[in-house]
């Protein structure tokens, strides 16, 4: 089946009868409503009714969790025995998400024409990266496609826990700060004018403080248009400059590393992703020096995958592992031991499954102990900002009680 063809196929509901009489129905991806037919026939089915489906509302988008969770799915019902065939069809036709539902479906199709499962995978380079598609491949060639899977699916929610503890440890104060930056432009907009009415009638002058709240009030009133534009028009900027530069990307990634607290949590959050590439793909037979370009682009940052082809490099001149790591200054000194164990023992895929576990630990422990570094001072940030602005505005009525008294 050529890639033209396969592009040209679409969604299908059916409805028909089997050899009993009994009423089924379900979905396929085919190229027509002939071939749905005639694929109902092979299996023993008379079509009643044949719908294409639109492609106009998805429905959703397939995400890294969906890949995930697929990836276990077909790990078990291939393990217990399902033929590969069956299993996109119980996977596909059970999923919620319409966009992934007729993914899996297109794959059983490509699959059921013939070709190998790594070749359909590598259709969807979307979804699929290489590393999948090559283990996949190294699994069919090796007839030990089961065992792959269940090692894929491992890596896949190995990764996707790693990326949830990171985003969780970025959120969280980004939400924060986001609460009181509304906050505080409500309380500019709405309810420092309010005062500001109250004080004209005092016919005195305005503590100093009380009058840069109420010039800021103003100047977000009259001129907050352009603050809106301005972080619109930096925000655009950034994102386009990130996606065309890599030096860009490069210096950010490395500035981003050295950050307190969070720049730990991305250097042994790329160690792990690294150590546990490297596991994955040693363990389904990958060549070391061919596994170093999936191991780099499994990393995440820039700096590691840059140190990572400078260490493919130097393994690939007969350099140890250990010591073209040692080279790049970014590994400790507990990795490359681990690794130079793994080498002199010939169990170089359980070293780096350890030095993964062992980092995908240290992650989980510093997020949660950002968390709770973090929740008090951006309370007491959010506190200093709110209460502020409450103070600035009962300043002038405590000197009028002053004043009076």
């Amino acid at each position: 089946m050529s890639d033209s063809a396969a592009a040209k196929q679409f969604p299908f509901s059916w409805e028909g009868t089997d050899r009993r009489g009994k009423r089924v129905k379900g979905k396929l991806v085919a190229a027509s409503e002939a071939a749905v037919r005639s694929e109902m026939r092979r299996q023993g089915l008379v079509p009643v009714k044949i719908r294409k489906q639109s492609n106009l509302f998805k429905g959703g988008k397939v995400t890294t969790t969906d890949i995930a969770i697929f990836s276990r799915q077909l790990a078990t019902m291939m393990s217990s025995g399902v033929p590969l065939v069956q299993s996109f069809e119980i996977i596909g036709n059970g999923h919620e998400n319409r966009a992934m539902q007729e993914l899996v479906l297109s794959i059983k199709t490509s699959v059921e024409g013939g070709t190998s499962l790594a070749d359909s995978l590598a259709r969807h380079p979307l979804h699929f990266d290489d590393l999948f598609v090559n283990l996949v491949g190294a699994g069919e060639q090796a007839g030990a496609l089961e065992s792959l899977l269940d090692k894929i699916a491992t890596y896949k929610e190995k990764t996707e826990a790693i990326k949830a503890k990171i985003k969780k440890a970025l959120f969280y104060p980004a939400a924060v700060v986001m609460v009181a930056i509304i906050v505080t432009t409500i309380l500019l907009i709405f309810v420092i004018p309010q005062f500001e009415s109250l004080f004209s009638g005092f016919g005195a002058d305005l503590p100093s403080f009380t009058q840069k709240v109420i010039d800021m009030s103003l100047f977000v009133r009259t001129k907050g248009w352009l603050i809106v534009i301005g972080i619109v028009a930096f925000v655009f900027a950034f994102i386009n400059f990130k996606k065309r530069s890599r030096k860009f990307r490069h210096f950010l990634d490395r500035v981003s590393l050295k950050l307190p607290i969070v720049g730990q949590i991305l250097n042994k959050a790329a160690i792990a992703r690294f150590a546990r590439t490297l596991s994955t793909m040693f363990a389904a037979g990958v060549p070391l020096v061919e596994a170093m370009d999936s191991v780099a682009g499994a990393t995440g940052n820039i700096v590691y995958e840059t140190a990572t082809y400078q260490i493919r490099d130097e393994v690939s001149t007969g350099q140890r592992l250990q010591r073209a790591m040692q080279d790049t200054e970014l590994f400790p000194n507990m990795v490359t031991q681990m690794i130079a164990i793994g080498e002199e023992s010939g169990s170089l895929d359980e070293m780096s499954g350890k030095v993964a576990d062992f980092y995908e630990a240290e992650v989980d422990n510093l997020v949660d102990s950002m968390s709770s570094l973090l929740e008090p001072l951006i309370m007491s940030i959010l506190g200093v900002l709110v209460g502020g602005l409450v103070v600035a505005m009962y300043l002038p009525i405590f000197k009028m009680g002053a004043v009076v008294s």
